[in-house]
């Protein structure tokens, strides 16, 4: 039933974890998919290879803190396919920092990479996709933008404020027949938990805090999005879509 032939989908941060799984599946129901990277060009090369052959398969190197490389890219993206039907806004990053000592920067970065890119990725796209009467906008948020995260204030803020946001363009845009909705996993098993999981004992207490005794893999999550961005959610907009394992409980 999930066949997204002559649909171009757009995934930011593309190269790695949860982005990686999302161009993998959107790739095997027929997509054309478009994904940005910021360092790992062969990695790009070697998903974009793995891709020939069902729907065209682009990427680009972009620095997610610029609004001039973002908007550059959505361009070449545009003038390549035509046209981009599905955003995934998943680029992030997550780093430690204490709220009493956390730097100024430290903070910035955070909000920059993963809030401000996320806005300026949705604003590119969303004036051909009124145009079109036709958008999914997917934003990968977190448990902790619902919960907040000790230690990881920014970050919990800057997934909170993709909640919101995703909220409000739902109600915003919903009458040009484009959809926003919001993944928010719990753990993920990917690069970005490599080095508090290489604490094997916290992993083994992370995965029996979950109740189906589980840490999600990428996959896990990738399969959400792709239901969201296809017309079996098309009456679901505005939504929180809870993807941990049943670990956090909230609405």
């Amino acid at each position: 039933m999930l066949d997204f032939r002559n649909r171009n989908v757009l995934i930011t941060g593309g190269t790695r974890g949860i982005g990686a799984a999302c161009v993998k599946l959107f790739y095997q129901v027929n997509a054309n998919v478009a994904f940005t990277f910021k360092t790992q060009k062969e990695i790009a090369k070697k998903i974009s290879n793995e891709c020939v052959g069902k729907g065209k398969s682009i990427y680009r190197q972009v620095d997610v803190s610029s609004e001039q490389e973002i908007n550059y890219a959505v361009g070449h993206f545009i003038k390549e396919l035509g046209t981009i039907d599905v955003l995934v806004n998943n680029a992030g990053i997550w780093e430690y920092g204490a709220a009493d000592n956390m730097s100024l920067e430290n903070w910035e970065r955070t909000i920059k990479i993963n809030l401000t890119s996320m806005f300026i990725f949705t604003k590119a796209v969303l004036p051909q996709m009124i145009k079109n009467n036709y958008g999914k906008i997917i934003n990968v948020s977190s448990t902790a933008g619902q919960r907040g995260e000790a230690f990881h204030s920014h970050y919990a803020a800057s997934k909170g404020g993709m909640i919101s946001y995703t909220k409000s363009l739902a109600a915003e845009f919903g009458k040009y027949n484009i959809n926003t909705n919001c993944v928010a996993p719990g753990w993920v098993n990917t690069d970005m938990c490599t080095e508090v999981f290489s604490d094997l004992s916290y992993k083994e207490k992370v995965r029996k805090d979950i109740p189906i005794r589980r840490i999600a893999t990428a996959e896990d999550i990738a399969g959400p999005i792709v239901f969201l961005a296809s017309d079996l959610a098309r009456h679901i907009n505005g939504e929180i879509v809870n993807v941990n394992g049943g670990s956090v409980l909230c609405g």
